[in-house]
């Protein structure tokens, strides 16, 4: 299977202070994390709050070392403790707030609308936008 355009991974450099790469290493590791998973994961978290940033594919989890679950529930977990509710409503409202902003993105680009008559969501044409 051959990657398209928006999914083929390729190569970001960027030059930091030796003790920022120590901080990010150490963190990513915490995190069960490779590098380069670690600063990616940042990257796009950091960039969620930024205004006319449009919906983008996701970087796929190309590289070993940890799922987004398992990162997630890593990060709640290092600023507190949970019990299995808390845990079960944190990640679903990240969920439901990943759910929303894909809906609103397909909606902007026209590859679906909400649809009274079939009652929810349906796609529009081939789902394409086109």
């Amino acid at each position: 299977m051959t990657e398209s355009k928006e999914t083929e991974t390729v190569t970001v450099r960027t030059y930091i202070p030796q003790y920022q790469k120590e901080r990010w290493a150490s963190h990513a590791s915490d995190l069960d994390m490779s590098q380069s998973e670690y600063v990616r994961n940042m990257v796009q978290a950091g960039r969620k709050g930024f205004e006319g940033d449009s919906e983008e594919p996701r970087s796929p989890d190309a590289t070993p070392g940890g799922s987004g679950l398992e990162t997630q529930v890593l990060e709640l977990l290092s600023s507190r403790t949970y019990d299995w509710e808390e845990l079960v409503a944190a990640v679903s409202d990240d969920i439901e707030s990943q759910l929303e902003d894909a809906l609103d993105s397909l909606q902007a680009q026209d590859r679906v609308r909400y649809s009274g008559r079939h009652g929810g969501y349906v796609v529009t044409g081939d789902g394409n936008g086109d």
